[in-house]
């Protein structure tokens, strides 16, 4: 899963860590190895979790699995679900549009190279 989050644009080795830790990251396999992973986080103090990480390999994109990381974790939520996406990155926010996401914010320079916006489903 590591070499996964080589495919992010800000990674965060800590939080997949702590994801491992404590059993909170969904994965997806092919041929008996895990291809992608979403990564769900408690929102302290407000219902509701935080998609912080969702990534599948280059290779295993555009077969649904990103969509059925997204709908089990929206399944499994209490409340609203927020992540966060770049706004150049087309094919995420179609999916995450098609699955009633909906832009919320704009976090100017959230990332190393632009602005993040931030969706939430209810």
């Amino acid at each position: 899963m590591r070499e996964l989050q080589s495919h992010l644009r800000q990674p965060s080795p800590d939080l997949l860590e702590y994801g491992l830790a404590v059993g909170a990251a969904r994965v997806t396999v092919a041929d008996g190895r895990v291809v992608g992973y979403l990564l769900p986080v408690d929102a302290p103090n407000r219902p509701g979790v935080h998609l912080a990480e969702l990534v599948v390999a280059p290779g295993f994109r555009r077969e649904g699995r990103a969509r059925g990381l997204l709908r089990a974790a929206i399944a499994d939520a209490d409340g609203p679900v927020t992540l966060q996406a770049h706004p150049d990155n087309d094919a995420a926010l179609a999916l995450y549009d098609s699955l009633g996401f909906e832009v919320i914010e704009r976090r100017p320079d959230a990332y190393a190279d632009g602005d993040a916006l931030v969706l939430r489903r209810r």
